[in-house]
């Protein structure tokens, strides 16, 4: 399976949606953008890939990382 990232977006009716990079369609949608999170992480495990989380105006917030990171951090030891 290719590598797809998992986006957690805002819609305008103000659910909280769980989406796969270039997907038409939301896999799941949530009342809370907290829940969305939460079925997007095992996703992302999943995938390996990364969940992108983004706010209410869909600029991106944040990015988690469950793939293999070829450009680890430095300070981290492994």
């Amino acid at each position: 399976m290719a590598k797809k990232n998992i986006h957690v977006t805002h819609r305008k009716n103000g659910d909280w949606a769980v989406i796969g990079s270039g997907d038409k369609r939301a896999s799941r949608l949530h009342k809370t953008q907290e829940a969305a999170i939460k079925a997007g992480t095992p996703l992302a495990k999943s995938n390996r890939s990364e969940l992108v989380i983004h706010n209410r105006e869909n600029k991106i917030r944040d990015k988690d990382s469950y793939g293999g990171d070829p450009n680890p951090p430095k300070d981290k030891k492994h």
